[in-house]
């Protein structure tokens, strides 16, 4: 593993009260059934627990079903609530589009079936308000940590980050984890390194945060799995695959280096 070098602690973000401190992505594709009940609940939850300003934004890749009507209801009807509306599939690139369009000084993400139990969403951006930490990542794989899923999920989340370990030297334990947030001066300058606009985007993400000498804060999750969970597994993992490959090219030609 690389050695990080000591970094100063960052001044904690100043709280302007008619500006979002946090502005929280939810990206869908093809959620008409979830995405009004979950960003409702969402909503009540930062609305009665959160004490700052926040954002929710709806980012839309490119749905064919009632989504892009229920996001825009939604916006018109909670004041804290937007939505974009991509013409290509990806979260990568739903992500970058949200967090670069946004001004808030914490930009965040959760996936909307909301597997990951919302009390960790303040333990997770309060490193990033007090300066403490660059990026923070919900784990499902530290102790303290509740999850319930099958052993098919099990196994292949702990069999990738095993293999982020080996081949790329990360010391960060969940990867793929829905539930990340990170400071946007942060993301003004790894956005643009990073290449992948699908699911690896979240730990080319990571990486190149890391080898750049970032605090990454990991925060314990309560985690249950959607069982109607419309991610591809093997295609998933096939790019997942791919992008690690990648990112080990890019490496060996940089001596060592995966950012410059």
């Amino acid at each position: 593993m690389p050695v990080r070098p000591h970094l100063p602690r960052r001044a904690p973000l100043t709280n302007r009260q008619d500006e979002p401190v946090l502005d929280l992505a939810v990206p869908v594709f093809n959620e008409e059934t979830d995405l009004e009940p979950n960003v409702r609940r969402l909503h009540t939850h930062l609305r009665d627990t959160f004490p700052y300003p926040f954002r929710i934004t709806v980012a839309d890749n490119a749905s064919t079903d009632r989504t892009p009507h229920i996001a825009a209801r939604l916006a018109d009807e909670l004041a804290e609530v937007a939505w974009i509306r991509l013409p290509e599939k990806g979260r990568g690139r739903a992500l970058r589009a949200a967090w670069s369009g946004s001004r808030a000084p914490v930009l965040a993400y959760t996936d909307v079936d909301l597997s990951t139990g919302l009390a960790a969403l303040l333990p997770l951006v309060a490193p990033l308000i007090s300066g403490h930490s660059d990026l923070a990542i919900g784990t499902r794989l530290a102790p303290g940590s509740r999850v319930v899923r099958g052993p098919k999920r099990e196994i292949i989340s702990r069999c990738y980050n095993t293999l982020l370990r080996c081949t790329l030297a990360v010391g960060f334990s969940d990867a793929q984890c829905g539930f990340k947030a990170v400071r946007r001066d942060v993301a003004e300058r790894l956005l643009p390194l990073v290449r992948d606009g699908e699911w690896f985007f979240d730990t080319e993400l990571l990486v190149r945060a890391e080898r750049a000498g970032l605090r990454i804060h990991e925060v314990p999750v309560d985690w249950v799995d959607d069982p109607d969970s419309r991610v591809d597994l093997v295609a998933t993992a096939l790019a997942d695959l791919r992008g690690i490959a990648r990112m080990c090219r890019d490496a060996h030609r940089r001596g060592g280096r995966v950012v410059r």
